[in-house]
């Protein structure tokens, strides 16, 4: 043992825990130690890492004296280093799925070729022009080993891998990665090239009719030894380990079937070769026995290739291969006997022998065909993924894309073979309770789904479904059927392929930023930037898309991290996420939310935060638009998150303006009043302008109820919203030196401005809009101390807004419908304040019906109306409205009947005049006109018994409502 190696073991011999790891220059040292260190149970380091870092030592470049960069020397230490790395592949009889599983490609060629160099093949020798017979048998051994390995890294390279998940990204790391990358690709090209001449060398093996030998550390050893040491056995000696010819012929076989299967995707003629020699194996592995040394093959895998080719392949005997499910597929695609295929399919949803791999193979095939012109493949392509589909539910996967896209025009014909289909895949008697909870959830889904109320019922009254579900249950179902709500489908067109276009680096990149721009799935975006950062570290993939949005006041924090990777990475799985957000996809938002959570817990606090109270505010909007909508409370666990991030306390955490918003408006809509009252920190009130603000409305709306309404907290609303709508008054000296006053628009002496007011207020929900609707006017201040303060204009476009957001909530509300009748009659709208007026009384008197109440049409609303119409140049609307009045105005119904050039019916009205003093006025003024029938038409209105002054009070009463309830509802069709 070396020096440094007795200092170290001296060092911990005072830990009796694991014994410390050999170095692999120890081995250089110490010629017996490799023997004796393989030769233990579980050595450490393992026989492949020890390959691993001898051909790491041996092919390090060195530096010579003018600092350039040689090629490793060809010196004794390399050799050793080499010799070594051999006699531990020799130790591990030169398994190739070993060595393939542990090595990477680089390692495993350099490997072999010194295996080649040492058994003595001369560099540069075409192995197929060598007769392998002639050689001796550890040299023929060593190129049949080559030749195999080259083959099955061939096959192995056209195998999708599952890429490992990598860990935090370091630049140098992702350097050796990328190196590693490009040379095995390389040496992938080179085995490509020399495909051919491999495989004729390994037929060539197939020939031979003797035993052969491997190197074993023994004769390795005499190898290395000088010629004149070597004691008599020489290289055709058998020094060796035997292999005997079976085996040998076996693997092969193997191998050689292995890579035609792999080109019959290009050559079906092919498939017959790689048939002739995966039976040939299977006749050799039943000759030599599965449990030979030398030979592993894994026969399971064996096994699927014989099925396969027996598939592919037109084989006279074929009656034996039509038993298994898979050929008897394969027949029924190659002949087109589609309805024997569901058929197949059906029975399998009971045996569940095909892989669910292979069924969505056949799906997607039918799929191919029927997009290629065959009409009559549709049907196939949906009744094969409705038995895919039920397979998946008993299986308890989720649902297709396909499936859902396929009944998006569902018919009697699809239910129909929907059902039959769950009812002959469910043995009721047999099935466990965890199948049918399955089963039933899939049905209820199903109706909750279905537009059609019939199709509906054609499911709800199956038998398959009334015995899965309880009665409570479709009761409960029904009842969700009553509350959903209209569904839109929306199909995703599907996205043109770029996988056809001739690579390059430039296309490749292109290819890498549209999937990232399309993708929602975090890790396939991880995977996806960390490819194109290995292709190039120049570009900022963050500002690809100009879709992706971060607010600036996160952008600042994001856009500070130093490691370009991780920096794209964070923006945009949050831009990904806000926007799933802002779409209402709130699924693949809150799994976006999430990986973003997990990357930045590693190395920022601050963004940690960042990410918890969005993910809080996707909860809210979650909940919000989902089990909200039916009135369902919220869970504790929220309404506690809620109120921990309104008393968050963190220094120099980036907050949304958008989160507090929401979330006192969640407290607000969700009734949360004693917290906001009673339990808010009062440091939280003074610092947060939503909090206060949210304070003064529940406070105000939990007083509303009670028998005296308080003035104390109304009035402090009152103040606060008069102050975000005041103006500041700012001293400003000319150039001249006078001082002038300005008013600014957007003061601050409020504790927000007012277009964050207005936010706020559309995010309350109904009950609370109502809460604070115009009835309670009498709790409000009936004066302002500073009136020359507030800007009335700013009033007026806030008050404008609120009341246009009310109205969606709650269109019926006759107040409300006053308020925007002002508004428009204030802006000279006039058309549209008669439509407002006219609807306000009709919402309150059932079209009007019923009397409308003396509290909505008031005698300055009617005022108002008749200003209206005489400025719309309706003059008979402005007499008949006259007598509305609690005093009838006469003066303007005289003046109005005398306006000659009016723009309504006129004397169509005169039968909804009640009033004589104004028929008798319209019969003189007719009289003076010379207008002989509107005269006639007067005289007749006023001739009805009805009118006459005579009657009692109760039968004027009642002409006079009959002839206003007549009027407004001609007014009402004529303004709605």
């Amino acid at each position: 043992m070396s020096a440094e190696a007795a200092d170290r073991e001296a060092a911990t011999s005072s830990r009796p825990c694991t014994p410390p790891q050999t170095s692999w220059f120890e081995f250089l040292l110490e010629e017996a130690l490799l023997e004796t260190h393989l030769k233990k149970p579980c050595p450490d380091p393992a026989p492949v890492q020890l390959i691993v870092q001898f051909l790491e030592q041996a092919s390090k470049p060195s530096v010579n004296e003018q600092n350039q960069v040689q090629p490793p020397p060809d010196n004794k230490r390399n050799r050793i280093l080499k010799l070594l790395a051999l006699k531990v592949a020799a130790h591990l009889k030169w398994d190739l799925d070993v060595l393939e599983k542990s090595l990477s490609v680089p390692v495993l060629n350099m490997l072999l070729n010194e295996l080649l160099c040492i058994s003595k093949v001369p560099p540069g020798t075409k192995h197929v022009d060598v007769d392998l017979s002639s050689l001796p048998p550890t040299t023929a051994m060593a190129i049949l080993l080559y030749n195999r390995w080259a083959i099955r890294t061939i096959v192995q390279s056209s195998f999708p891998v599952k890429q490992v998940k990598p860990g935090p990204p370091q630049l140098s790391v992702m350097n050796q990665i990328q190196q590693e990358k490009e040379l095995t690709e390389n040496i992938l090209k080179v085995l490509k090239e020399q495909a051919a001449d491999s495989i004729l060398v390994l037929e060539a093996a197939l020939k031979l009719n003797k035993d052969l030998y491997v190197h074993t550390i023994r004769t390795l050893d005499l190898l290395a030894m000088e010629p004149g040491m070597v004691n008599g056995e020489t290289e055709s000696s058998t020094a060796g380990l035997k292999i005997s010819t079976e085996e040998i012929q076996c693997q092969v076989c193997y191998d050689l079937g292995a890579i035609y299967f792999q080109q019959g995707s290009t050559n079906a003629v092919v498939y017959e070769n790689a048939k002739e020699k995966f039976f040939r194996t299977k006749e050799l592995i039943s000759k030599i026995g599965s449990s030979s040394l030398h030979c592993t093959i894994d026969e399971k895998r064996l096994a699927g290739y014989c099925q396969a080719c027996g598939v592919l392949t037109s084989s006279s005997n074929s009656t034996s291969q039509q038993s298994t499910p898979y050929s008897q597929i394969h027949c029924c695609m190659r002949c087109g006997n589609y309805q024997e295929l569901v058929k197949i399919f059906l029975e399998d949803n009971i045996t569940l022998s095909l892989p669910v791999q292979f069924r969505q193979s056949v799906l997607r095939e039918l799929f191919q065909k029927a997009q290629q012109g065959n009409d009559a493949l549709d049907e196939i392509c949906f009744r094969i993924c409705t038995c895919n589909t039920v397979c998946d539910v008993m299986q308890g996967r989720a649902i297709g894309i396909q499936f859902n896209q396929l009944f998006l025009k569902p018919n009697k014909e699809k239910i129909d073979f929907l059902l039959e289909v769950c009812s002959r895949s469910i043995n009721l008697e047999h099935a466990s309770e965890s199948l049918k909870r399955k089963m039933a959830a899939f049905l209820k889904n199903m109706c909750l789904s279905l537009e059609d109320l019939q199709l509906v019922f054609m499911i709800s009254s199956h038998e398959l479904f009334i015995t899965l579900l309880k009665d409570d249950e479709r009761k409960l179902l029904i009842d969700q059927m009553r509350k959903r709500s209209p569904r839109i489908n929306l199909c995703t067109k599907p996205v043109t392929s770029f996988y056809d276009i001739p690579a390059s680096a430039s296309v490749n990149i292109g290819q890498l930023e549209h999937q990232l721009i399309l993708s929602v799935d975090p890790w396939r975006i991880r995977q996806i930037l960390i490819e194109l950062h290995g292709m190039t570290s120049e570009r900022q993939f963050w500002t690809i898309s100009n879709k992706w949005e971060v607010p600036n006041v996160y952008g600042s924090v994001i856009l500070g991290i130093k490691d370009n990777l991780t920096r794209d990475l964070v923006y945009i799985l949050m831009a990904k996420g806000l926007h799933c957000s802002a779409i209402k996809d709130f699924v693949h938002a809150k799994q976006l939310f999430a990986a973003c959570l997990e990357l930045v817990t590693e190395f920022s606090p601050k963004l940690r935060q960042v990410m918890l109270n969005e993910m809080l505010l996707l909860d809210i909007y979650t909940h919000e638009a989902g089990a909200g909508v039916s009135g369902e409370r919220p869970p504790p666990d929220l309404i506690s998150r809620v109120r921990g991030y309104l008393e968050m306390r963190v220094p120099d955490i980036p907050l949304r303006q958008v989160v507090a918003e929401e979330c006192v408006a969640f407290m607000l809509n969700w009734r949360e009043n004693e917290y906001l009252t009673m339990q808010v920190p009062l440091l939280l009130v003074q610092t947060n302008p939503y909090v206060k603000l949210g304070q003064l409305l529940a406070a105000t709306c939990k007083e509303l109820p009670g028998p005296k309404e308080s003035r104390r907290t109304a009035k402090d609303l009152w103040e606060v919203v008069v102050q975000i709508c005041s103006v500041s008054n700012q001293h400003k000296r000319g150039n001249d030196g006078r001082v002038s006053l300005i008013k600014q628009r957007e003061s601050t002496l409020g504790i927000m401005y007012r277009n964050e007011l207005l936010s706020f207020i559309k995010k309350l929900r109904e009950d609370i809009v109502n809460d604070i609707a115009a009835e309670h006017i009498s709790i409000w201040p009936s004066t302002i101390p500073n009136l020359q303060s507030v800007d009335f204009e700013a009033v007026a476009v806030t008050v404008k807004e609120l009341v246009s957001y009310a109205l969606t909530i709650n269109s019926n509300n006759h107040f409300w419908l006053i308020i925007q009748a002002d508004i428009y009659f204030a802006t000279n709208q006039y058309s549209a304040a008669l439509h407002y007026y006219l609807q306000a009384g009709a919402v309150c008197s059932d079209f009007f019906n019923k009397m409308v109440p003396p509290d909505v049409y008031t005698d300055q609303v009617i005022k108002r109306m008749i200003k209206c119409c005489s400025l719309l140049n309706c003059h008979t609307q402005v007499a008949i409205l006259c007598q509305f009045l609690r005093e009838i105005d006469y003066k303007t119904a005289f003046k109005a009947l005398q306006e000659q050039n009016s723009h309504d019916a006129m004397d169509s009205y005169y039968d909804y005049i009640w009033d004589v003093t104004i028929l008798e006025y319209l019969t003189y003024l007719h009289h003076k006109r010379g207008e002989t029938d509107k005269r006639q038409i007067a005289i007749k209105a006023i001739g009805q018994t009805e009118l006459n002054a005579s009657n009692p009070e109760e039968v004027l009463q009642l002409a006079a409502q009959r002839r206003k309830k007549k009027f407004l509802q001609a007014m009402a069709k004529l303004y709605f």
